[in-house]
């Protein structure tokens, strides 16, 4: 099995303007997460895909490899895609490609591969993780993305609210009674899939939520859904930043951190 890493990393950012190059520890946050998306070595090939040449520098720099895209794209989703097409243009061709966004400094190379382990299965186009909701907090905010999975371990949906939704009993108790799920933003695609989605019109769910895989299972797709125990640290805002500098320190939480 061939498999594809590809990086999107964008520089413009509503919240946080330029966050792949943003320093965290010794080295950009976009160098953190090349080198642990590295560590897992049944990976063909890995390149950072960008819109923007200080980007493609930074990356050039320290040795990774760095593709321009366009500047247009709704997604990340896209810009893999538009990585896809292109090496597919020149003859290069891979079963599985993998999204791993440009502010996920700290993404184990052990989720990546429970994301490519899930393409043995024939059937499944489409997979991306969960991790399990610890507090009432992280349940009710809305920047924290809920899953529901059938009993085959494929999602029925994604939400900004707490799903499912317990009648009868207070929010602040939910946690107790029921296992919530928060999303993990990480993808994998047959390239073909991949290729497909990214022709799919916007839909309403997708423009209620803020949310491009409701738009895919609202045309038809099934996404496959593995359980991690890692609890990624997204790069959004400067104190997501200032956060994640604080997991540094974390190696028993992080033990894949390559700190040095």
């Amino acid at each position: 099995m061939k498999v594809l890493a590809v990086i999107p990393a964008r520089y413009a950012s509503s919240r946080f303007p330029g966050k792949p190059l943003a320093r965290l520890g010794d080295r950009p946050v976009i160098q953190w997460v090349w080198e642990h998306v590295c560590q897992l070595s049944k990976l063909s090939r890995i390149i950072v895909a960008t819109d923007d040449s200080r980007i493609y520098q930074a990356v050039s720099d320290f040795g990774g490899e760095a593709m321009m895209t366009s500047t247009s794209h709704r997604s990340g989703t896209d810009r893999c895609g538009e990585v896809v097409r292109s090496l597919q243009d020149k003859g290069e061709f891979y079963d599985v490609v993998i999204n791993v966004q440009g502010d996920e400094p700290f993404v184990q190379p052990a989720q990546l591969q429970t994301l490519v382990d899930c393409f043995f299965d024939a059937q499944v186009q489409i997979a991306t993780l969960r991790t399990r909701i610890q507090s009432t907090e992280e349940l009710l905010s809305p920047n924290n993305v809920k899953v529901i999975c059938n009993r085959a371990g494929k999602a029925l949906y994604f939400s900004r609210q707490p799903i499912p939704y317990l009648r009868g009993v207070d929010s602040d108790q939910w946690i107790e009674r029921e296992a919530y799920y928060k999303h993990v933003g990480i993808y994998a695609f047959r390239s073909d899939a991949l290729l497909s989605l990214t022709k799919l019109q916007s839909t309403t769910l997708e423009q209620a939520e803020s949310l491009e895989q409701l738009r895919w299972l609202e045309c038809g797709y099934s996404i496959a859904v593995q359980t991690t125990l890692f609890s990624n640290v997204g790069i959004d805002t400067p104190e997501d930043l200032d956060a994640a500098a604080r997991m540094l320190k974390s190696v028993d939480s992080y033990p894949n951190l390559n700190k040095n």
